[in-house]
């Protein structure tokens, strides 16, 4: 098997799933109870959120364990919003978020909040001076991801940080799911005051998932109850999930620091080989791009089937981001980006992990241009 698409999911690593185990059984007791049992899953939990506040150079008070990505986006824009509508009620996103981030902006649209959306490049990338433009005396929020989870591209982030720095009134919400372990992000330095993360996207578990909140950033809770995480996130701590999620951190970005070099090197393979195949279109920007990520287009090629005929040969690889690919809809990123609409609707994505190979990526460029050579075949 030729696993090609770890942006949707990756495989957790045998470590992480011991360590979940071994929570699960013998650690089992609720944290907010005050027996032994209870104090031993608080320590650990502490722990946990020490480990992954280390790795992201920030306060262990500044860490909230949710349930993955979009809790946290969902979290961060509504928190924000719900508690800082008397300030105002305009907020800036990309054209080209997540839909976790899109959809909690589209409710509160309904709910008479002011959204703009920022224009994408060719490459997908927003402008700094866009965001500025964008700007009114009631925006409260600006969202925007550090890396495009459909093409790859790393916004700018430092520069919207900068820019945001002066104007103290307005948070600025990162959503950093397709980035941990790949592109690095200096929360403090660039101005960050959400950010969004899930363990599954580096190795953890499906289910966990965390939203650093600068010290001093206050947000309404989407759940309430027993008030754990500070009555920011009420629910019972899924410890197990958490000290999993510390130890996926932790090997991720180990991995990270001897396979960069290699992963890059396996993403430009697959770029030059795919770049030869007739009919296809490369849209992942050569620069300010993932090392990850790389999305192309095949004319003529319908996304479904090329799909299903290289999962025949042991080769899983996605079309757009897991969570649209079931819609059948074109691309909301590439259409964004100025992409045709044919090719917006027959687009791939491949993304890599730490573990892929040169190797495999020649195997996967054959058999793509195989695959596609058939399909045009039968379809004329």
């Amino acid at each position: 098997m030729i696993y090609f698409d770890n942006s949707a999911t990756t495989r957790p690593y045998k470590e992480v799933l011991d360590s979940f185990v071994k929570v699960s059984s013998e650690f089992f007791g609720n944290p907010s109870s005050l027996h032994g049992l209870g104090l031993q899953a608080e320590k650990l939990l502490t722990q946990a959120r020490t480990q992954v506040a280390n790795l992201l150079a920030v306060k262990p008070t500044e860490v909230y364990f949710t349930s993955g990505g979009t809790e946290s986006n969902n979290l961060a824009i509504k928190g924000t919003a719900m508690l800082d509508k008397n300030k105002g009620k305009h907020l800036i996103l990309s054209s080209v978020e997540h839909p976790s981030v899109r959809g909690a902006m589209e409710q509160l649209q309904n709910l008479g909040f002011d959204i703009t959306y920022l224009p994408a490049d060719q490459t997908g990338r927003v402008m700094v001076e866009d965001v500025k433009a964008s700007i009114k005396k009631d925006t409260i929020l600006v969202s925007v991801m550090q890396v495009n989870n459909e093409v790859g591209t790393i916004q700018p982030i430092a520069e919207i940080g900068r820019l945001l720095k002066q104007y103290p009134t307005i948070l600025f919400h990162v959503d950093a799911v397709q980035a941990v372990g790949k592109v690095p992000l200096n929360l403090i330095e660039n101005g960050v005051d959400l950010c969004s993360f899930s363990a599954h996207k580096f190795h953890g578990l499906k289910g966990t998932g965390a939203l650093f909140i600068r010290e001093g950033v206050r947000l309404d809770p989407l759940l309430s109850g027993g008030n754990q995480e500070w009555k920011v996130r009420s629910g019972t701590e899924n410890v197990a999930g958490a000290v999993a999620m510390a130890k996926a951190l932790r090997m991720t970005i180990e991995k990270s620091e001897k396979g960069f070099e290699k992963m890059k090197r396996v993403k430009s393979l697959l770029r030059e080989g795919l770049s030869r195949i007739d009919g296809l279109t490369i849209n992942t920007p050569l620069e300010n791009s993932a090392p990850h990520i790389l999305n192309f287009s095949i004319s003529g090629v319908k996304a479904e089937v090329l799909i299903h005929t290289l999962e025949q040969k042991g080769i899983y690889l996605s079309t757009t981001s897991a969570c649209s690919s079931k819609k059948q809809l074109p691309s909301q990123t590439l259409l964004a980006m100025g992409v045709p609409d044919d090719l917006a609707d027959s687009a791939f994505r491949i993304s890599l992990s730490y573990d892929n190979t040169e190797d495999e990526a020649e195997k996967v460029i054959v058999a793509i241009e195989e695959a596609a050579k058939q399909l045009r075949k039968v379809m004329k």
